[in-house]
């Protein structure tokens, strides 16, 4: 640090004594050393460490037990050999075995499962399509339907709704009961039921549209029933795009006919449904049929027995039978009874015409009307739904175009025939052939 003092005359005037005390001059520089800053030295070096080693070496431990038993020592007493049955063994296995081959070449050629068999070992996943075809398109390709909605799991049902076409609802395999919108641009799907307490546990038989009778105006409930012997009332949330079980039943074995009941058989063991079908008059009235074969007339007001304490539901199940139908027994008997001798019958179906005919889809491949103004035991016509005898599982007559009527084959085909003036035009006094059927069955 250098410090430096100088001065300097402004005015030029004769120096005093004084004046020689301040003159020009410059002074050495003076040096203060820093206290706190230190010099800093730089080096480099370099290093390498050697190559790393790895190696890996799998091991496997063994879990042993061990055990320790001891028996007590025998008496004394002599030992014999057991006495040998085999002579008897083989007497018996040479008399049952004429009788259980003759059981086992019967199922063989027996169609008793045919149509209730599935490809399913528990839970569904198979790719499954609902289609839909327009029959009033001018463009209509039989091979191209004109909606295709993908499925996770198989369909096994569906129902159209009474006002609205564009409105199909469905069940699944799974027991999922779906409704479908097919105005909708975007997702199709607008409501579903899910799996939970309130949906079903198993595949779902039957899908039915009935008038909401709480409402005011002209709106429907949807009504599945299934395996799991669930009947469930269902009612659209449009908010929550979800099904919701406002009502229900179950059908248990105490409803059961005597002849169909098992010993060990719990009063409130659920008893699968396989169909349904409303009163057209009555919609309260309904009748199911169940997978033991018994018919079972039931009513919307019932208020039977209720479910067992194992079936878990938000609203409370109950029986909803009034009584069975069975052949010789109970209030109600068959008042008429067909055998087409064509093998298994798998639909039928009444005109919305002609109140004294119907149609029976049959194994033969064959769809046979009976009218039963005229004949009773011989079909009115026979229809040949296909060439191969391939069994026919459903027919349907349109409930619009009177003169349409539609099947469906056990290949996956479904066929579309117009039927002729007599089946589609209804005669006089058919009605009055049904009610005297009827009167003279309870005479």
């Amino acid at each position: 640090m250098s410090v430096c003092v100088s001065c300097k005359q402004h005015h030029q005037r004769p120096l005093t004594t004084e004046s020689k005390m301040f003159t020009d001059e410059t002074l050495e520089g003076v040096n203060f050393p820093s206290t706190w800053k230190k010099e800093r030295s730089v080096s480099e070096c370099g290093t390498q460490t050697r190559d790393l080693e790895t190696d890996e070496v799998g091991v496997q431990s063994v879990k042993h037990r061990e055990a320790e038993v001891q028996t007590d020592e025998e008496g004394g007493g002599k030992l014999r050999l057991a006495q040998d049955t085999t002579g008897r063994l083989g007497e018996w296995l040479r008399n049952i075995e004429p009788l259980i081959m003759k059981e086992l070449e019967r199922n063989l050629s027996s169609h008793a499962f045919d149509g209730y068999r599935y490809d399913h070992e528990d839970w569904c996943t198979h790719k499954t399509a609902l289609c839909t075809w327009n029959l009033e398109r001018r463009n209509l390709n039989e091979n191209k339907p004109d909606t295709t909605i993908d499925l996770s799991s198989c369909l096994m049902c569906i129902a159209f709704h009474p006002d609205n076409p564009a409105q199909i609802a469905g069940g699944n395999f799974n027991g999922d009961v779906m409704l479908w919108d097919l105005s909708r641009e975007d997702d199709l799907l607008l409501a579903t039921s899910g799996i939970g307490d309130d949906g079903h546990r198993e595949p779902v038989s039957k899908i039915y549209w009935v008038p909401d009778t709480s409402s005011k105006r002209k709106k429907f409930l949807l009504v599945s029933v299934c395996s799991d012997g669930k009947i469930l009332i269902w009612k659209l949330d449009k908010k929550k795009h979800i099904l919701q079980v406002v009502d229900g039943f179950v059908l248990m074995a105490q409803s059961l006919p005597r002849h169909l009941k098992s010993k060990n058989m719990r009063s409130d063991k659920e008893v699968g449904v396989t169909c349904i079908s409303y009163n057209c008059e009555d919609k309260d009235v309904f009748v199911v049929g169940s997978e033991p074969g018994a018919v079972f007339k039931c009513s919307m007001h019932a208020q039977g027995e209720p479910a067992g304490g194992h079936i878990v539901s938000s609203v409370p199940l109950r029986s909803p039978v009034t009584f069975p139908y069975t052949s010789h027994h109970g209030p109600a008997q068959p008042v008429l009874t067909i055998e087409p001798g064509e093998g298994y019958v798998f639909s039928v179906k009444w005109s919305p015409v002609r109140p004294s005919l119907f149609a029976a889809a049959t194994e033969s491949g064959n769809v046979l009307f009976y009218d039963l103004k005229n004949n009773q035991s011989v079909p009115l016509k026979k229809l040949e739904a296909n060439d191969k005898k391939i069994p026919v599982y459903t027919c349907q007559f349109n409930p619009s175009q009177f003169q349409l009527l539609a099947t469906g084959d056990g290949e996956g085909y479904i066929s579309i025939y117009r039927l002729s003036d007599d089946l589609k035009t209804s005669t006089s006094k058919e009605t009055d052939v049904l009610s005297g059927l009827v009167n003279i069955s309870t005479d």
